[in-house]
C-alpha cells in the first residue's frame, strides 16, 4: 500500500514535466522589457540606448554573461498606454542568471564608470520613458 501511495505521488508530481517534455524542448531564457517612451522623447531615448545600453550589453555578451539581445520598435499602437520599444536579453538558461547582479555590476563599472554614473543615467531615463513590464520568458522548441 505504501508503494502505491509513493507511485501515485510520483505520478502527480512528475506527470506535468513528462507531459511537457513530450511536446517541446526547453531553449534559452529571455528577459523582455516593454517600454513606453514619453511624447517627443523618442530621439533622446534611442540616443541613450545607442550610447549607453548598447555598449553595456555588448560587453556582457563579450564576457559570456548573455548570449544575445534584440531591440524592437513597435510600429502599431493599440492605444496611448501601449509600449513603443522592447528590449530583449537572451540567456543560455536559468542557471546562467545565477550571480547576474555581480556580473552586471562589473560590466556596468567598466562601461559606465561605476554606480553613480549609472544611477544618473537611470534618473535621466525615468524622465523620458516608463517601463510597462519586465517579463522572464522560456523559449521552447516544439517537437
Amino acid at each position: 500500500m505504501k508503494k502505491l501511495y509513493s507511485l501515485m505521488f510520483c505520478l502527480i508530481v512528475f506527470a506535468p514535466a513528462l507531459f511537457a517534455q513530450e511536446h517541446y524542448t526547453e531553449g534559452p531564457v529571455w528577459r523582455i522589457q516593454l517600454i513606453r517612451v514619453k511624447p517627443t522623447q523618442m530621439d533622446a531615448y534611442l540616443t541613450s540606448l545607442r550610447q549607453s545600453t548598447k555598449p553595456l550589453i555588448e560587453e556582457e555578451k563579450k564576457q559570456g554573461v548573455i548570449i544575445d539581445y534584440k531591440i524592437f520598435l513597435k510600429e502599431t499602437k493599440n492605444g496611448p498606454e501601449d509600449w513603443d520599444i522592447a528590449v530583449a536579453i537572451e540567456y543560455k538558461n536559468h542557471a546562467a542568471m545565477d550571480g547576474l547582479t555581480a556580473k552586471g555590476e562589473a560590466a556596468r563599472d567598466k562601461i559606465l564608470g561605476g554606480k553613480a554614473p549609472a544611477q544618473q543615467l537611470a534618473d535621466k531615463r525615468a524622465e523620458i520613458r516608463e517601463v510597462i513590464s519586465s517579463e522572464l520568458l522560456q523559449e521552447i522548441f516544439l517537437k
